[in-house]
């Protein structure tokens, strides 16, 4: 049994992709034995950095998981009294949940901190090493974070090739993003349809999650427009809040004269009414302009869905194209004609059938065991070095 925190994203805050990751890890290492504890943030974000409504959930804390709101990401004051914490409650393992150079201080401090007791080894799960929106001050401040850890798991190769620009040294291990599982059983359509309160009389395609530029929506709202999408009844389902501006969006609505296509339901999606979303999908659609991983993928794969998306980034490597879905070229019409080729031939059983044998790879178990993996090439090193 190993004592273990992990740092990062939980409730309070709302569950997406990093603290639904974090909470669903943290019961698999419990699972595995090991004692956990979870030190998530007093304050993520400043209210004025936040692009959404809320940062904060209105649902209860998750049973069974001992969650301490102590990390304030813009007081350094604060680095230094939780670093001095964690050190002095010795676990064998701080495990970092990195995604932007934003955190890098508040995280590569804490790391620094801990370590120095000499008992505790760093490991960093890495989303994303460069970021998909870019600034002058990025390199620095990974930098910072990079040399404040031991080791690193990544969740795409294109991360883990990232990576080696900066610490090219360290122990790295690249494993499967696991299954997002706990947003409930799979809903047949129709009961689905019925909680959305969505017409049966047509087909839909699913677009989830935060809504940033990035994630390439005006490509599929072109591609969507296009007039060979509309001869089939086919409406697009837009669910996830918006995180940049919506104008630009709703103007290649109403240029293109979908209205009466896309269905727009840009409010935080809370879990209860994921399955649903997901219950109407005929397939999830992600096309990204950039990526590394996606969540939505892993979701998608636990409620069988075929998935297009963009090659870019990581997010081919877990798709493979013609078998569970499309991997396309960036851009509408590239889209479009994955679409196209999805309903006049009637894909949808076959994509479905490969979707349930893929994706048993998908294990938190695997997550767990390449942890352990990371953990022993640290100790390895280190008595290499002596």
């Amino acid at each position: 049994m190993k004592k273990i925190i992990l740092l990062g994203t939980t409730w309070p805050f709302r569950g997406g992709g990093i603290a639904t990751f974090n909470e669903r890890l943290t019961k698999a290492l419990i699972d595995n034995g090991d004692e956990v504890i979870n030190y998530t943030f007093s304050l993520q974000y400043p209210s004025f950095l936040f692009p959404g409504k809320t940062q904060l959930s209105d649902q209860q804390a998750p049973e069974g998981l001992d969650i301490r709101i102590k990390v304030n990401s813009v007081n350094p004051f604060n680095w230094l009294a939780v670093g001095r914490e964690i050190k002095r409650l010795k676990p064998d393992l701080l495990l970092v949940r990195y995604w932007i150079p934003f955190m890098a201080p508040c995280l590569g401090t804490i790391s620094r901190i801990v370590r120095k007791n000499k008992q505790t080894q760093v490991i960093a799960i890495a989303d994303n090493i460069i970021p998909h929106e870019k600034h002058i001050f990025d390199n620095i401040l990974t930098r910072y974070f990079t040399n404040s850890c031991n080791g690193f798991i990544t969740l795409s190769r294109a991360v883990l090739n990232d990576l080696k620009r900066f610490r090219p040294d360290a122990p790295m291990v690249y494993t499967l993003h696991p299954l997002y599982d706990i947003f409930g059983k799979i809903v047949s359509r129709d009961k689905a349809l019925k909680r959305l309160n969505l017409s049966p009389d047509y087909r839909y395609l699913l677009f989830f999650g935060f809504i940033r530029d990035y994630k390439g929506l005006d490509w599929l709202l072109e591609a969507f427009g296009h007039e060979k999408i509309r001869n089939f009844p086919v409406k697009l389902i837009v669910a996830g809040e918006f995180y940049t501006s919506s104008e630009k969006y709703l103007k290649i609505i109403r240029d293109k004269n979908l209205m009466n296509h896309v269905i727009l339901r840009t409010d935080f999606i809370p879990e209860q009414d994921v399955a649903n979303y997901f219950g109407v999908a005929d397939m999830v659609v992600q096309p990204y302009k950039s990526a590394t991983q996606s969540g939505v993928t892993q979701i998608a794969y636990h409620y069988n869905k075929p998935m297009l998306v963009t090659d870019v980034g990581g997010l081919g490597e877990i798709i493979p194209h013609g078998k569970v879905g499309y991997v396309v070229n960036p851009g509408p019409e590239a889209i479009t004609e994955a679409i196209y080729d999805f309903y006049s031939n009637d894909r949808s059983g076959f994509f479905t059938a490969n979707v349930i044998a893929e994706k048993e790879k998908f294990s938190w178990g695997t997550m767990v065991e390449t942890i352990e993996i990371v953990l022993n090439k640290i100790r390895n090193k280190k008595l290499f070095l002596g």
